[in-house]
């Protein structure tokens, strides 16, 4: 038996975005799949393994989405030095595998032919197959196959129709092509782009029938999505909704979670013997973690609304509708998806902008988009509101969900407002057209998003261990640590490492209402934003007051005045970014002059907004 035929083969899936790509990573590998980022850059890396017809191993990379080799985007260089056996690091593929949205065969056969020129064994995986033959669309596959010089297979990955055959294929492939691949691929010219154009179309013409039943039903919903003022309605009812849902579904979720921690807290305590162990554990470790963890149902509730607006294709046409509004405050029309991205995490939205190709425009959108409310939010917003606004009804609706809603909203409008400034501040010129491929309309796969929100979630409960689990024990040992002099007669905390960093900063914060525990927590939440929250339950936990290590929210409604908190959420909208974040925009932009940029101006706003705020407040009696 060969080498080839022993050791794992290497798969590579590769095709236009909106072609079910990832549906089809997620049939083929299912659970056995880990997300990291490619060495050197910020781009994601989705690797997952199956087991082949022959019994041996084959691990599977899902490559970004691209229309082509050419790479104008991070995002298409990866998927290209990924094709060509580039990337430092990494083992070429042995097969790739081209997958296709059957329904439009027009665009993906460009990113065909450059692929034949590769030299590299590769299948042709014509996905969506049974949309394509609801529509009486009639794809001569033999004629195809001849014209490519590649095997083809239809499937259906939502239904796992076509996998096996798909998967022999590229075993076959794999096992048959051991020797050295004649790469002929290089840099096209524009006449060269203009023949290959031209041949896609004549190959589409020759293979492909126009469908007997055209799918009039994307059309007919278009008319109405897609409409200027129907379609904006829609949009802002169905974010209405997200926020909504964000707040109120989540709430029965979050209390059993609460409940839990306190109750572990309570078996702790009583186990254990008072002391620094004891404090540690119930203070520390419990008290600061499971503030922030109780938040996880909010999380996933957002992401969910999110991956079903992606997969239903309605994501796209969004960006559409913005078009001009964005367009209006210099925003190009691609920068919809980082900026909506943006609501669930800063990083992937800051990272998902390499899809915009003018620098200038990918630049503007890389400043604005920390400005959308991210989910480390919203523990924040959560805990406040919970604390100082009212459950009762204005209209029908939640007045807690409408608070959050203006938050939202608050980060959307000076985003816009903040780019606009940008673009006649830093350069001038028009924005550039924005141009992108509709999807057809479908119904999201369960599997595939429930696939996809245990990954998000496993993120954040990984981020929860992995930052701020030791956040918390340093918090908790600058709140601790030294104890209080022989005869001291203030709280102990006031003593500590903590105290007296809170009440050196304390009189910088005091024009905006700030205490000096929340000074405190404002540092670890440079690291992680929502450690704010863990960091504020651990002081007041350490400081002795009681109700801290119950109900946090209870606590700060006593300890805080409206203007205060209203202050503090103020101060969230614009909360300069996390380190992560930061270092994210340093390596999109290849050095430290606009993280530095994007630090000081939204630390200014928010200042800025914050002493807004609470003397607005104050004045109207609420201090």
């Amino acid at each position: 038996m060969t080498d080839a035929a022993l050791r794992p083969a290497r798969l590579a899936l590769v095709g236009n975005p909106n072609s079910g790509k990832t549906a089809l990573f997620n049939a083929l590998t299912g659970s056995r799949q880990k997300v990291a980022n490619y060495a050197g850059v910020t781009v994601e890396r989705k690797e997952g393994v199956l087991t082949l017809p022959g019994g041996r191993g084959a691990h599977v990379l899902d490559l970004p989405g691209t229309y082509s080799l050419r790479a104008r985007s991070p995002d298409e260089v990866v998927t290209r030095d990924a094709v060509l056996g580039r990337l430092s690091g990494e083992q070429a593929p042995d097969v790739l595998i081209c997958v296709a949205d059957a329904t439009n065969l027009r665009l993906v056969l460009r990113l065909v032919l450059e692929l034949k020129q590769v030299g590299r064994p590769f299948v042709l995986a014509l996905n969506m197959y049974d949309i394509a033959q609801r529509q009486g669309l009639r794809i001569d596959l033999e004629r195809l196959s001849a014209e490519i010089g590649a095997p083809i297979v239809t499937t259906v990955a939502t239904r796992k129709r076509g996998l096996e055959e798909l998967v022999a294929k590229a075993d076959a492939l794999a096992v048959s092509h051991t020797g050295a691949h004649d790469n002929v691929w290089r840099e096209p010219t524009a006449a060269e782009i203009r023949a290959a154009h031209r041949e896609a179309q004549r190959i589409v013409k020759a293979c492909v029938r126009p469908p007997e039943r055209p799918d009039t039903v994307t059309g007919k919903v278009d008319a109405v999505l897609l409409h200027p003022v129907a379609g904006l309605a829609i949009l802002g009812l169905l974010l209405f909704v997200m926020f909504q849902a964000v707040f109120t579904w989540a709430e029965p979720l979050m209390g059993l979670i609460e409940a839990g921690f306190a109750a572990l807290s309570a078996g702790v305590a009583a186990v254990l013997p008072h002391g620094l162990i004891q404090s540690l554990i119930t203070d520390g470790l419990i008290a600061g973690v499971g503030s922030v963890l109780v938040f996880l149902p909010q999380i996933v509730i957002l992401f969910f609304f999110i991956l079903v607006l992606e997969d239903s294709g309605y994501m796209t046409r969004a960006a559409f509708l913005m078009d001009k509004i964005m367009g209006g405050a210099g925003l190009h029309g691609r920068a919809f998806i980082p900026l909506l991205s943006s609501f669930a995490c800063a990083i992937p939205g800051i990272m998902s902008t390499r899809v915009i190709d003018n620098k200038h425009d990918r630049l503007t959108t890389i400043l604005v988009a920390p400005l959308m409310t991210c989910s480390a939010r919203i523990p924040v917003y959560t805990l406040i509101i919970a604390a100082f606004i009212p459950h009762t009804k204005v209209w029908g609706l939640s007045l807690p969900g409408l608070v959050m809603f203006g938050l939202y909203a608050s980060g959307i409008v000076s985003a816009l407002l903040v780019s606009f400034v940008i673009r006649k501040v830093f350069w001038r010129g028009t924005v550039e057209p924005f141009m992108m491929e509709l999807p057809t309309y479908r119904w999201p796969e369960p599997r595939n998003v429930l696939m996809n929100l245990w990954t998000r979630a496993r993120i954040f409960i990984e981020r929860a261990g992995r930052i701020i689990l030791p956040l918390m024990v340093l918090v908790w040992v600058l709140s601790t640590f030294p104890y209080p002099p022989e005869g001291a007669t203030g709280p102990a905390i006031d003593y500590s490492f903590a105290g007296r960093i809170g009440h050196f900063i304390a009189p910088l914060m005091q024009p905006i209402g700030f205490n000096w525990q929340m000074t405190v927590a404002l540092i670890p939440g440079f690291a992680a934003r929502e450690v704010a929250v863990a960091a504020l339950g651990t002081v007041y936990a350490v400081g002795g007051d009681d109700e801290a290590g119950t109900n946090l929210g209870v606590l700060l409604s006593h300890q805080w005045s409206l203007a205060t908190a209203l202050s503090f959420l103020a101060w969230y909208v614009f909360a300069p970014q996390c380190a992560a974040t930061l270092g994210v925009v340093k390596r999109e932009t290849n050095g430290w002059l606009w993280p530095t940029v994007m630090f000081l101006y939204m630390t200014g706003l928010a200042y800025l907004a914050s002493f807004t705020v609470y003397h607005v407040a104050v004045a109207m009696g609420a201090g």
